[in-house]
């Protein structure tokens, strides 16, 4: 199986690049931007050493279909999906901050629970709650964006207090986010799933919002399946998810939580696989449609040839 761990693309108007964690970014004329999902994956914010397989692929097309099945809540940023692995869009200036919305206490919310802390990003949570449990209602606990390093729990208050985002602004982020993960959650619910928390980032073009980035992807959100929840909470057993909390658990297991001084452990080739297997388990369920691997065997020049032929028709115009 090959993946794509890096790109070095040269385009044409191509006027900056950008390497995230998982994505690289080129911006074209200073107008368009050109997303390419590489395999790379990351967890604690630390880029792991091996790409994963249709990692990329998985990420960018469920992605693609949810913005796509969101567009009449909140416009988003994409312009064309050229490839499997690229989106193409316009040029969004970010809000410096992500925002999370949970409906269950699972993964760094509970972790903070678990801790004795009673209160996330400001919202207080009640006594009593058990890893997993469905919450009273959906609370958005918001982090900031960092270009490097850790993102950090921040509050609407602190957010507001910064002068990160205006008011007006971030009330329009916050029902936004409602909306989006309403959408979410009933879109899971049709493929027996239940979207347990998410992100949304989001960015502005004048004074206008879009929602920018992906969404819905195991990247971004965090999955259980619907048949079986209430039994395995009764019985307080983990839950069956699709997300990428397995390989964080993978990781807590072998010592590592992006702590300095700790080694990401070996990373074998049937780690790898499994993860890769678990990807694409999650995009035929979550979309209900089957997964159609591209094993063209030099992705980048495919990459490149389909970003080529769209930027020539998007450049014209």
């Amino acid at each position: 199986m090959k993946a794509i761990k890096e790109t070095n693309f040269n385009f044409p108007k191509q006027s900056s690049f950008y390497k995230g964690k998982v994505r690289d970014v080129y911006t074209i004329d200073h107008r368009l931007m050109a997303m390419v999902v590489t395999d790379r994956i990351s967890a604690f914010d630390v880029v792991l050493p091996e790409a994963i397989p249709f990692k990329g692929q998985v990420l960018n097309q469920i992605g693609a279909k949810f913005l796509k099945a969101t567009a009449d809540i909140v416009q988003n940023w994409v312009i064309a999906v050229p490839d499997e692995m690229v989106t193409i869009g316009r040029i969004c200036e970010p809000f410096k901050v992500e925002m999370v919305i949970r409906g269950y206490l699972a993964g760094h919310a509970w972790r903070e629970y678990s801790a004795g802390r009673r209160s996330v990003c400001g919202v207080t949570l009640p006594e009593g709650l058990k890893e997993n449990d469905k919450l009273p209602h959906p609370i958005i606990t918001p982090t900031t964006k960092a270009s490097v390093g850790h993102d950090e729990d921040i509050s609407r208050e602190d957010i507001l207090a910064k002068g990160i985002v205006s008011i007006f602004d971030y009330d329009q982020l916050e029902n936004y986010t409602h909306a989006l993960y309403k959408r979410g959650t009933e879109m899971a619910a049709e493929r027996g799933l239940i979207l347990v928390d998410t992100k949304y980032e989001f960015g502005k073009v004048g004074d206008e919002i879009y929602l920018i980035d992906e969404i819905h992807t195991p990247d971004s959100s965090r999955y259980f399946y619907a048949e079986g929840y209430e039994a395995r909470q009764a019985e307080n057993t983990p839950q069956k998810q699709l997300s990428k909390e397995f390989v964080r658990k993978w990781l807590i297991e072998n010592g590592f939580q992006g702590k300095d001084g700790q080694v990401i452990p070996a990373m074998t080739p049937e780690i790898i696989a499994s993860i890769s297997e678990r990807y694409i388990e999650l995009y035929e369920q979550i979309t209900g449609d089957q997964f159609v691997k591209n094993e063209q065997d030099d992705i980048l020049n495919r990459i490149e040839g389909n970003v080529l032929g769209s930027l020539n028709t998007l450049l014209s115009n």
